[in-house]
């Protein structure tokens, strides 16, 4: 199940940097995760300060 960015975020980009396989984007107001991409490693949920990535 891929991760999803929830309304939390805070757009500071953490989760992009940390992203291995480069399927974070900024978006209009927040960050998204393109699931067909995302492996669910779970990387970008580990330095979310507000914890926005969460399993779909």
């Amino acid at each position: 199940m891929a991760y999803m960015i929830n309304d939390a975020c805070i757009s500071c980009g953490a989760c992009e940097a940390e992203c291995p396989v480069e399927c974070i984007s900024s978006g209009d107001d927040k960050y998204v995760i393109d699931a067909n991409t995302c492996i669910e490693c779970g990387s970008c949920a580990g330095v979310c300060p507000v914890d926005a990535p969460q399993p779909e």
